[in-house]
């Protein structure tokens, strides 16, 4: 068995066409949707991360507000920015990328975030309407998997489906997506303290991995004809790029795509879904300040 590849870069280029018709719709009707980012620091992995979101919404047309504050910022003034990117008419998407600089609040901050503009739908209102099965703005990157999913028109309706890893990011969300209507998943969240690990990955039909240790799910731990979903993507040294790192997935590629039947690559499976996510998130956005 050879595994199929499940591209997030095609389907990523169909989403992209259908946010800018909306954008284009909006516009003509006198609304500009627009993002705000904000980064705070220099690390280089957030700052290509932030980059790579401003391009990607620009290219789709929607506006595109950009602050970026010095690692000694105080939480108190980038909580005022936060809050007046809120308050603003202009603005309809807010989004502080993450993680934030030693010494700053990440929950604090997200909280300032109003959350009919929490595009990356982690303010706790929105955590807790998906948790209450009233979901409003969904978190990007679980929103993505879930998008991947549907391409393969699986039904999941009491299937098992494995997450490895509880991070509040990707793990926990996408847990209580899969087993709430309309996918009805029989879901294991496992995670560092599972006993057995292989034991329970071998059982799952589909098996998802976010826990980002490089190379984690190895062959032995998939059942035949599993489709997996690597969500990994962590820098791994490599001397022979030109960066002289490479990006890494949890699952270990070539030899799981030998017993699944679909396999996300790193790059380009999960990570084209989260950018287009937050895209379509901050639609979702604007419809829910102009309704």
């Amino acid at each position: 068995m050879s595994a199929q590849i499940l591209s997030g870069k095609a389907l990523q280029a169909q989403i992209f066409d259908q946010v800018s018709s909306e954008v284009q719709s909006w516009k003509s009707r006198g609304v500009t949707p627009t993002l705000a980012l904000v980064l705070v620091g220099t690390d280089p992995s957030s700052s290509s991360y932030v980059a790579l979101k401003r391009r990607s919404a620009e290219q789709v047309g929607l506006a595109v507000v950009e602050h970026r504050l010095d690692a000694s910022t105080s939480q108190g003034q980038l909580e005022g920015l936060i809050q007046a990117l809120g308050a603003s008419p202009d603005v309809h998407g807010v989004l502080c990328q993450l993680p934030l600089p030693s010494g700053l609040s990440e929950e604090t901050v997200l909280q300032q975030i109003p959350p009919e503009k929490d595009v990356d739908g982690l303010h706790p209102l929105n955590l807790g309407r998906l948790a209450s099965g009233r979901p409003q703005l969904l978190p990007c990157t679980p929103l993505g998997v879930l998008r991947l999913l549907e391409c393969l028109k699986l039904d999941l309706a009491g299937r098992s489906v494995v997450l490895v890893g509880r991070g509040a990011l990707v793990g926990r969300p996408l847990a209580q997506m899969l087993s709430a209507p309309p996918w009805d998943a029989t879901v294991t969240l496992c995670h560092s303290q599972t006993r057995n690990l292989p034991g329970w990955t071998s059982q799952a039909e589909v098996l998802i991995s976010a826990t980002g240790v490089p190379g984690l799910i190895r062959q032995s731990m998939v059942r035949p004809g599993a489709v997996v979903i690597d969500v990994g993507n962590t820098a791994v040294a490599d001397p022979s790029s030109a960066k002289g790192y490479r990006m890494a997935g949890d699952v270990a590629f070539e030899e799981v795509s030998k017993v699944a039947s679909w396999i996300t690559p790193v790059p380009g499976g999960v990570g084209p879904m989260t950018i287009a996510m937050l895209l379509e998130n901050t639609l979702r956005a604007v419809r829910l300040q102009h309704a």
